[in-house]
């Protein structure tokens, strides 16, 4: 096997056994996953399910108490600065720099990953998002929509292997979100980047997603591929259906 061709079957995400919290919290019960190049992930669950502690947990944001997680066989514990260089995270809006003008940010983020330059592919996205034209305005003049794409781009810089997302598709007009997941998903089946997406979004699990994650107080206490959940619809289960029956039978195993 060639050295590209073994660096390609490396995950792009491998956690083993994951444990994390806050202060004497514990919010992340044993939580194991693996997203391969390729492939878009979704992750669903109810408010307080853990989903954003563990997309920090993947950024090295929040460090676990115990277990493990790799970015293409970075261990973010040992060797943050390789797994970093794999990932794109778009982080919360009112995280990005207000001081800043969104081109600034974009050139911070550039520079970080080593560029000379902004991603023309970026720029162009950006433009598609009608972005463009506030570039060189301070991110704390932009609405929450504009903020949301200006995290989603600044993800995207320096072709991540692996894009993580959190709710990225919150305060996006529709013509936007159509953009953006079209976008996204032409970047997983051609670039072959893997896309990690917690969110409530339903329509983009059906229509987008290759695999879903049901995370549930903490816990990944279900998965399905593409494939089982279009059998599951063509038998007149539809998603929601088939996630509240799934949270009932875990409800009914832990009493």
């Amino acid at each position: 096997m060639s050295e590209a061709a073994a660096a390609a079957s490396v995950p792009a995400l491998r956690i083993r056994e994951l444990n994390a919290g806050y202060g004497a919290q514990l919010v992340l019960h044993g939580v194991s996953l693996e997203v391969t190049a390729g492939q878009w992930c979704a992750v669903l669950g109810p408010n307080g399910s853990g989903k954003s502690t563990l997309l920090y947990c993947i950024a090295g944001l929040l460090r676990p108490r115990s277990g493990q997680v790799e970015l293409s066989g970075a261990p973010m514990a040992s060797a943050a600065a390789a797994a970093k260089r794999t990932l794109g995270f778009a982080c919360a809006p009112e995280r990005v720099p207000g001081l800043l003008t969104g081109r600034q940010c974009l050139e911070v983020y550039a520079a970080a990953k080593g560029l000379s330059a902004i991603d023309a592919e970026v720029l162009e996205l950006g433009e598609a998002l009608a972005v463009t034209a506030q570039l060189d305005r301070f991110v704390d003049t932009y609405s929450l929509g504009t903020r949301q794409k200006l995290s989603v781009l600044l993800a995207l810089i320096g072709a991540p292997r692996l894009i993580v997302l959190d709710e990225a598709f919150n305060g996006l007009d529709p013509a936007s979100a159509g953009i953006l997941k079209r976008h996204l998903r032409r970047l997983a089946d051609e670039r072959r980047a893997a896309v990690l997406l917690a969110t409530h979004a339903l329509d983009i699990v059906e229509r987008y997603a290759d695999r879903v994650a049901l995370m549930l107080s903490g816990r990944i206490v279900r998965m399905w591929s593409a494939s089982e959940l279009a059998a599951r619809r063509e038998a007149g289960e539809g998603l929601e259906e088939l996630l509240a029956g799934a949270a009932l039978e875990d409800a009914g195993a832990m009493r």
